[in-house]
């Protein structure tokens, strides 16, 4: 929780990013501010601009104000391509500890190919194969003949995610936790993390159920048959490559929030990248920013306005009909984040 509050105000880093996300956040504060956001903002920057004002994408400056506020609002940030950067938001989960990564695919658009999906993917944030583990092994005259990588779970990191699955169905209501894994080919990495799910599950036995799926099966049944889902839990790539899945069952990355937890800061981001193609055009979907700021909310306490929040996002679309581009309208960035300030 952040550490500073006085008379209902609470500092956090705002992060406007690269690409469009000057714009999205732009949005996403005027609409903050018509509800009667919390949050005072210590504007800090990360990704190219960062390299551009400090020479490091993710600044000294912008590390020691989220050390002080234990809470970020970010836009997209670009990590440049060559030049021996680590991406940002692997520092930045690194750096924080934010072991947790969930992300909600919630229909918002009624009477698409998928209808009523309420699911939430919890990921594990800190190991895994994302650890970074590679080498190169050279035969003969090839240097990079051959390509290795190694991945870590442990059973303190499995534990930490697991048990914040569940709890979070617990507070959230929610009636299924589903462990994904790869325990039937990688018997040691993975099956460690089913087992340990295992373990927890018995934990919460007559609270929250357990059921665990093998990864490629569960791809394929979340195009399926997604609604036997609820809340998913797994390791880093899986959960990379299945989140990303699950907001294709709801429209996109422009319509899936994110938020990275640890014991002592978080971080919320639209999880779309920077797209530069687009940027300064004001044309861009503010909606995964703005639904990831209701997650904001809710993580300080403030459930009462992420509801609204979310409530005037679903009005704008479907009964103002108000809508960017991307989701077959023609509101500007702008026009759309008005027509949900009006709502609010």
């Amino acid at each position: 929780m952040p550490n500073r509050r006085e008379a209902g105000r609470i500092e956090a880093t705002l992060i406007p990013g690269d690409g469009i996300g000057p714009e999205i956040v732009d949005a996403v504060q005027m609409v903050l501010d018509r509800i009667g956001s919390p949050f005072v903002w210590d504007v800090q920057q990360g990704g190219l601009a960062a390299i551009q004002q400090a020479g490091d994408p993710l600044p000294a400056a912008t590390l020691d104000s989220i050390r002080r506020t234990k809470l970020a609002l970010k836009g997209p940030l670009t990590t440049p391509v060559g030049g021996g950067f680590r991406s940002v938001n692997v520092r930045l989960r690194e750096e924080f500890g934010l072991y947790a990564n969930v992300r909600p695919a919630r229909t918002i658009i009624p009477g698409q190919r998928y209808d009523n999906i309420d699911l939430v993917m919890i990921r594990e944030n800190l190991e895994g194969l994302y650890v970074g583990f590679e080498h190169y092994v050279p035969i003969g005259d090839d240097p990079h003949a051959v390509a290795i990588a190694s991945g870590v779970n442990t059973k303190a990191g499995a534990r930490r995610i697991i048990k914040f699955a569940f709890d979070y169905a617990l507070r959230n209501g929610r009636k299924k936790v589903t462990v994904v894994h790869k325990a039937n080919v990688l018997k040691v990495l993975t099956g460690l993390f089913l087992d340990v799910g295992h373990d927890i599950a018995k934990e919460y036995e007559g609270r929250v159920d357990m059921d665990d799926r093998i990864v490629d099966a569960c791809a394929m049944q979340l195009v399926l048959d997604p609604w036997q889902f609820d809340v998913i839990v797994t390791t880093n790539l899986f959960g990379d490559i299945l989140s990303d899945l699950m907001a294709g069952l709801v429209g996109g990355l422009g319509l899936a929030p994110g938020a990275n937890i640890g014991h002592s800061a978080a971080i919320f981001e639209a999880v779309h990248g920077s797209a530069p193609d687009i940027a300064g055009q004001g044309i861009a979907n503010p909606v995964s920013l703005l639904l990831a700021a209701g997650l904001m909310l809710e993580h300080v306490g403030r459930l009462d306005l992420a509801q609204r929040l979310r409530t005037a996002v679903d009005i704008a679309i479907n009964r103002d009909n108000i809508r960017t581009r991307d989701l077959g309208g023609r509101a500007s960035t702008r026009e759309f984040a008005e027509a949900v300030a009006r709502r609010l």
